[in-house]
């Protein structure tokens, strides 16, 4: 490692101590998160547990009402790929991109359709596209402990809104300080549930979050995030999704969001 590098990942170190020690100011007064400040314990641990590999973000450039997406057939497409466990519907407010968060049974299976389903599907719209794959076992406890569905946990309600996003930080995530870092988020208003991502090959930062309205998805994307990674001096990337539009679809393919 160059003395910059060091550096640089000193002042990062530096920045995620800081955002963990901000948490006072970071919440509103008398704001209400629905996530509560111990989400695993305060609304059980399902039976039925999925236990994903990998979890894989999409999105395709361009606009198409939900209710005018061909889902059906998208659906019985995806349900027969190899290691496919389940997808969440993304529709982008006011630009009605179409995504999807999914998951897995393993980092094989999840770049298998990446780079072999997902870019036919992508080109059957004439459209570019944007996928992700994220390592899923070495976020399970930092994500179990904001409520994630993915690993278990049964959702305290239903979403209204999600929230994607991804920090341009190569930070393995062993070394994240999460724990603190979700001590902030769980006063955040509104959230319901936070999965973290941690990218393959990249160690990116980032998470798909559950909110109860798109207000308060839009504050955080807005407000709340940005701020945070001003505070590591890093690019980043944020999506807001409504979910009321992608029930129905997302229920189809098991999402546990629903269950």
């Amino acid at each position: 490692m160059t003395d910059n590098e060091k550096s640089n990942d000193l002042n990062r170190r530096e920045a995620l101590g800081l955002i963990a020690a901000s948490s006072a100011a970071a919440v509103t007064v008398g704001s209400v998160s629905i996530l509560g400040s111990n989400a695993a314990s305060a609304v059980g641990i399902s039976s039925a547990a999925s236990t994903p590999g990998a979890f894989v973000y999409t999105e395709v450039q361009i606009s198409v009402p939900f209710d005018q997406a061909p889902w059906p057939k998208i659906n019985e497409d995806i349900k027969k790929q190899p290691g496919f466990l389940n997808k969440t519907w993304l529709s982008g407010v006011k630009t009605n991109s179409l995504g999807g968060i999914y998951a897995f049974d393993s980092i094989e299976n999840a770049q298998n359709f990446v780079t072999g389903y997902f870019p036919e599907e992508a080109g059957s719209f004439d459209a570019a596209h944007n996928t992700r794959v994220f390592d899923a076992p070495i976020v399970r406890e930092a994500s179990m402990d904001l409520g994630s569905p993915f690993f278990g946990v049964e959702p305290s309600a239903k979403p209204g809104a999600f929230v994607y996003t991804e920090v341009q930080l190569n930070m393995p995530f062993k070394r994240f300080p999460w724990a603190k870092r979700n001590r902030i988020l769980k006063q955040e208003p509104g959230l319901i549930t936070k999965t973290w991502l941690s990218g393959l090959h990249t160690n990116t930062i980032g998470g798909i979050d559950a909110f109860d309205t798109v207000e308060n998805a839009k504050a955080f994307a807005l407000k709340s995030f940005p701020e945070t990674a001003r505070k590591l001096n890093a690019a980043f990337y944020t999506r807001v999704f409504d979910a009321s539009v992608t029930e129905t679809a997302s229920r189809d393919m098991y999402s546990p969001f629903y269950a």
